[in-house]
């Protein structure tokens, strides 16, 4: 397994929207081992592929508290089942550090194919149902920060780039 590098908002590969996945391949069981390897050490919630780089629509979740029940998504597809939304603060490892709040449906339909080939459906609320919607949004090229007014994203890009530059400041004095 390897750990992958995240990219970090507000590089433009974020924006890229993913393809589906033709079929799965040992590759992308690979693919989704490293996914899962990288979340946990960022440490993490979910990740989509885009987020490493990989424009495929493949998404990692955990949401348990010991890390022991993982979730794979490909090709995911979500339906809401109610008109009704709840705000949840929200983070993301493209964009570290930053937090807000963001409405989501509470409930949603999730369909999506396994690491074994196979579609199967399930009804979400809650984190999960939020995850989901996050990572989604990842596929399609959008982050949780284009919810969030003009002056917030600002302030959010700015946070990040002065990471960056922070982080290209250690690292050069090695």
């Amino acid at each position: 397994m390897a750990l992958l590098p995240i990219l970090s908002f507000p590089d433009p590969r974020l924006r890229t929207i993913a393809r589906p996945v033709e079929e799965v391949t040992d590759e992308i069981r690979q693919l989704a081992a490293d996914m899962f390897e990288t979340m946990y050490e960022a440490p993490g919630i979910g990740l989509a592929a885009t987020q490493i780089d990989r424009h495929i629509q493949l998404i990692v979740m955990d949401l348990s508290e010991d890390k022991d029940q993982p979730m794979v998504f490909i090709n995911p597809q979500i339906t809401p089942l109610t008109e009704e939304t709840q705000p949840y603060e929200e983070g993301c490892l493209s964009v570290p550090q930053i937090y807000d709040k963001v409405e989501r449906s509470s409930r949603v339909k999730i369909e999506a194919i396994n690491l074994e080939g196979q579609s199967f459906t399930l009804e979400a609320d809650g984190l999960l149902a939020v995850c989901i919607q996050h990572e989604i949004d990842h596929l399609n090229g959008k982050l949780f920060v284009d919810y969030l007014s003009p002056l917030k994203r600002q302030r959010a890009r700015e946070k990040i780039e002065k990471q960056v530059r922070q982080r290209q400041k250690v690292e050069a004095k090695r």
